[in-house]
């Protein structure tokens, strides 16, 4: 069947006729783009031809040989915008009528396009003049069209352009609202636009200092009705304006942004752009919720793609969580202190991988999940935006942009659910992050005895050893147990860096440089403990040290420097020895003044449960004599 051309779409087009869903042909198509692939491609009415950019997620179209130069399209949905003085169509979606075809018409570019391609190209079997554009060259001189296609060349009047109307008064700003177009179609040449979508993550609040001074950000996803995802970062005075607007789940209005190369270090989005804005941005809450507009967009991968993942890739993951270990204290390298949890998630891929929870992860979500496990109820969990990491076997982690899904109302969590509950319970999976202890501990329960630490030379790697020992206080240095604290907070974080008496009684912190009248007071103890293969000096701070104390350590410094109660001191410490406890050590080797020292950390201090401990030691009898 004979097809034509849509008469005069190019003009059609360029005028803002975004309805016409116009047959064109592709004459040329070129890829472009280094940190992301894009095509550009020649369209032509038979008259008139332009070029236009397809839109990322059409990219297969072109892959797979669905469109290639020659081919007619229909263009479906597309717009049209001023890229550098020039007109550029982008095309959002569109569908192939005839695969492969001659070159219709005798097109010549638009004047409103670029010029890049105002030379002739070469037709089929011959050349054009030089003021027109033909199609690609083929390979065979003379190929003719699909069978059963009849393609008519159509003779088209040439586009008149409308007449335009000089104004000699002042100019007036246009104050007309900016059309709403697709994410995917945003572009940094653009001059006015605006976005519809729905905020699917929020990051904190997070400070910083450089060197044009102090500062403060945060960002937040943003998710539109065609699958489209990009991140807006704001700074400083933007973010006293937006952050509190701003919430999980609500749709916005969003326009006056400027858009710059997404940094790849810290967007795990697909979109090579991010947008920031600015003090003339505007962001509107849209009251009626929208629909078409998905809450989240997921990507899950089975668990055991994951043992195949590059490190700190981030990626999707759905399971049922079988395990939760209590959350433990972390001392960070700039002295902030945080939280960690870890649990094993399982799938119906014959693998488990090991997740970990840091910061407000651990507390929110990760105590709802450890009393769900607690009362024998093993809950789905879907991950979004979790960080691989291939320390010791892969196993993933949370990040600031992560989201936790406990039982969702997903096709993935329901088949999972039904999977589970009838037989996967009992499945038995493989592990792909470190082997477990014995019992079925995670990597932060790997069981040692106190002599094992100096046999097997823990800590002298280049990343510190996680070990659990049982062991019993034996001795406890008194002469320093705990340390003067800056009581300030820095963001959400209290700053804890070491404080000095000044002239005037007060109390100065050198980091944040301030003083004040009161100060905390933090344990920094120095603890002998002893099994029944040997001792080891370790080093227990804040939290583990009031486990072993019993008391805070104010308690202990206004005994001993204040009201000098020496007996009642050394009582409260005398009570304190020979018990007994499951003590989580951090072992690294560090270096002062040229000597190697093997420091030991109490990350975690429990008392011993006699229950799991007889069922460990059970395990490990029951393997020596299968050995």
């Amino acid at each position: 069947m004979p097809v034509t051309l849509t008469p005069n779409a190019i003009a059609a087009i360029n005028t803002g006729d975004v309805n016409l869903k116009p047959l064109l042909q592709v004459l040329d198509i070129r890829l472009i783009g280094k940190t992301q692939e894009r095509y550009r491609l020649l369209i032509s009415d038979g008259v008139s031809a332009q070029h236009a950019m397809l839109a990322v997620q059409l990219n297969d179209r072109v892959k797979s040989g669905q469109v290639e130069k020659g081919s007619i399209v229909q263009l479906i949905d597309y717009i049209c915008s001023d890229v550098k003085g020039r007109r550029l169509t982008i095309v959002l979606n569109m569908e192939t009528i005839v695969p492969q075809s001659e070159t219709i018409g005798n097109p010549t570019m638009s004047a409103e396009s670029d010029t890049e391609f105002q030379k002739p190209v070469p037709g089929p079997g011959n050349i054009h003049p030089p003021s027109r554009v033909g199609s690609v060259e083929q390979h065979s001189t003379n190929k003719a069209p699909p069978r059963g296609v009849n393609i008519t060349p159509s003779v088209q009047p040439a586009y008149q352009p409308p007449p335009s109307y000089r104004n000699h008064g002042p100019i007036m700003k246009n104050e007309a609202p900016a059309r709403i177009i697709p994410i995917a179609a945003l572009n940094p040449y653009q001059g006015r636009w605006a976005i519809k979508a729905r905020v699917t993550a929020k990051g904190d609040i997070r400070r910083y200092n450089n060197a044009k001074g102090d500062g403060k950000v945060f960002s937040f996803d943003l998710l539109d009705s065609d699958g489209g995802e990009i991140r807006i970062t704001c700074f400083n005075a933007v973010v006293d304006r937006f952050y509190d607007v701003i919430e999980v789940g609500k749709v916005y209005l969003i326009s006056k942004g400027s858009l710059k190369p997404a940094q790849k270090n810290f967007n795990h989005l697909k979109n090579e752009w991010e947008i920031f804005l600015e003090s003339a941005s505007t962001v509107e809450l849209c009251p009626d919720e929208d629909g078409s507009i998905p809450r989240q967009q997921f990507s899950f991968r089975p668990i055991g793609d994951v043992e195949k993942a590059e490190n700190n890739a981030i990626l999707d993951i759905i399971g049922v969580v079988t395990s939760v270990n209590p959350s433990v204290p972390i001392l960070r390298k700039n002295g902030m202190e945080t939280y960690r949890r870890t649990l094993n998630l399982k799938d119906d891929s014959g693998k488990a991988v090991e997740v970990t929870l840091w910061g407000e992860f651990c507390n929110r979500d990760g105590r709802e999940l450890e009393d769900m496990v607690g009362s024998a109820f093993y809950p789905v969990l879907a991950i979004k935006a979790g960080k691989v990491s291939d320390f010791s076997g892969k196993s993933v982690g949370t990040i600031s942009s992560t989201q936790l899904f406990i039982n969702p109302d997903f096709p993935e969590a329901q088949k999972l659910r039904n999977w589970f509950d009838h037989g996967g319970k009992d499945t038995a999976s493989s592990s792909i992050s470190r082997d477990n202890m014995p019992g079925g501990g995670s990597r932060n329960e790997i069981r040692k005895v106190v002599s094992q630490i100096k046999e097997e030379g823990l800590g002298r790697s280049d990343k510190p050893d996680w070990v659990t020992v049982k062991a019993t206080i034996a001795f406890i240095k008194t002469d320093s147990f705990c340390y003067t604290a800056c009581p300030l907070m820095i963001g959400d974080k209290q700053c804890n860096k070491k404080v000095t008496r000044t002239g005037t009684n007060m109390w100065l912190c050198d980091r944040c440089n301030q003083e004040f009248e009161e100060c905390d007071y933090r344990y920094l103890l120095q603890v002998q403990i002893q099994d029944h293969t040997g001792m080891a000096w370790v080093t227990a701070f804040q939290e583990s040290g009031e486990e072993i104390m019993g008391c805070p350590a104010k308690q202990l410094y206004t005994l001993k420097h204040v009201l000098q109660n020496d007996e009642e001191f050394a009582v409260i410490v005398r009570n304190r020895l020979f018990h007994q406890y499951m003590l989580k050590l951090k072992i690294k080797e560090e270096t002062y003044a040229e000597e190697h020292r093997l420091k030991m950390t109490v990350v975690k201090v429990d008392t011993v449960n006699y229950t799991s401990e007889s069922r460990y030691l059970l395990n490990l009898l029951v393997g020596s004599l299968q050995v």
